[in-house]
């Protein structure tokens, strides 16, 4: 499910969970059959995964053990 991107220009230090995030939303159900936005099907729970990914990213951004660690996440 990840991707890797050798080619593309890092965008951040979550870009890649970001992406990832954001492909799987529009590639819902939610999405596609029920007309809903991403971010209304965001909050009813899809892709549940990869929101808590993206969501320690952000955080470990913030921990000063990661600076000594690394950020978790790709």
């Amino acid at each position: 499910m990840p991707r890797y991107y050798e080619d593309k220009p890092e965008g951040g230090a979550c870009a890649g969970v970001k992406e990832d995030l954001g492909a799987c939303l529009l590639r819902s159900d939610c999405v596609l059959k029920e007309g809903k936005s991403p971010r209304q099907c965001l909050k009813e729970g899809n892709c549940k995964a990869l929101k808590y990914s993206f969501f320690e990213c952000k955080r470990s951004m913030l921990d000063a053990r990661s600076r000594f660690r690394g950020r978790k996440g790709y």
